[in-house]
């Protein structure tokens, strides 16, 4: 698939403020599932420096930096035009050693992966941990059948809610309420892998959704590492693994650092500030 995003994100301030620096993760990524055909970004007001960094998760992280000058307003707008290959989430051949639960990592791959391995929020809530269980008990410690059935049960259990702003819930709660956002799903999702061993990160992006439908938003799900497969895409939001119609910003084992805009002003919290974001997402190809 082929898609051009365009994304408006519009800070209005009560009163004129200075802006300090500012990272943006609004770069979709390149990797053997999507590629990065091109990458338009306006600011307003114009940044007296900007450059582009691979964080740690191999994201492109945007950074800018301002001179004084007071300002009612930030802006920012990108369009990107990205292609996408993964038709078939299943394409790969996991590991003789990492079908089954628990995996027993190598050392080298295992200190890799402690980042993702360890818990979000601790410990993982009880309710966490019992779930996790009793799913990979229902599919007889089986990986591939763990994740997609935990896909499923999140999605059929919980009842969807449209959080704009705020950190995502801790896991616990998101089970216990059965309700969450689409990144209160995805750290759950997190948490209950994490809980029976495998590494998981939260990822930030958009998704194809219904063409119907102009509203759109950023959208969130998680990736797990499945040696033989990489890092495999699964959405508990919409009940299904993640294949060519999602498109990745960033993915980190911290949420926070997935944010699409982060930064601050020289008057900090005295000035309040309203947020708008638009944005469209165009299929160019099939």
């Amino acid at each position: 698939m082929r898609y051009r995003i365009h994304h408006l994100t519009q800070y209005l301030y009560q009163q004129p403020v200075n802006l300090r620096h500012h990272s943006l993760r609004l770069h979709p990524r390149s990797d053997g599932a999507q590629r990065l055909l091109s990458f338009d970004l306006e600011v307003t007001p114009r940044p007296s420096q900007q450059t582009a960094i691979a964080d740690l998760d191999g994201n492109t992280t945007l950074s800018l930096w301002f001179e004084p000058t007071p300002t009612e307003q930030f802006t920012l707008i990108t369009t990107a035009e990205v292609e996408t290959y993964r038709s078939n989430p299943f394409d790969y051949l996991a590991e003789p050693w990492a079908i089954a639960l628990p995996i027993d990592y190598p050392t080298t791959l295992r200190t890799a992966l402690l980042p993702y391995l360890g818990p979000a929020h601790e410990p993982i809530a009880a309710g966490v941990v019992d779930l996790a269980q009793a799913i990979a008990h229902r599919t007889e410690g089986n990986v591939g059948l763990f994740l997609t059935a935990l896909t499923a049960h999140i999605y059929e259990t919980c009842d969807y809610s449209t959080r704009s702003t705020g950190h995502p819930w801790p896991s616990g709660i998101t089970w216990a309420k059965k309700l969450g956002s689409c990144r209160d799903f995805a750290v759950l999702f997190m948490e209950a892998c994490r809980a029976v061993g495998l590494a998981a990160r939260f990822v930030s992006g958009y998704e194809e959704g219904d063409p119907a439908v102009a509203e759109r938003d950023l959208h969130a799900w998680a990736e797990v590492y499945v040696p033989g497969g990489g890092w495999r895409g699964f959405d508990p939001t919409h009940g299904l693994a993640v294949a060519d119609r999602h498109i990745a910003l960033a993915a980190s084992p911290f949420p926070s650092q997935t944010l699409p805009v982060h930064g601050s002003t020289q008057e900090g919290n005295r000035v309040s500030s309203s947020l708008e974001t638009q944005i469209s997402i165009e299929t160019l190809a099939g």
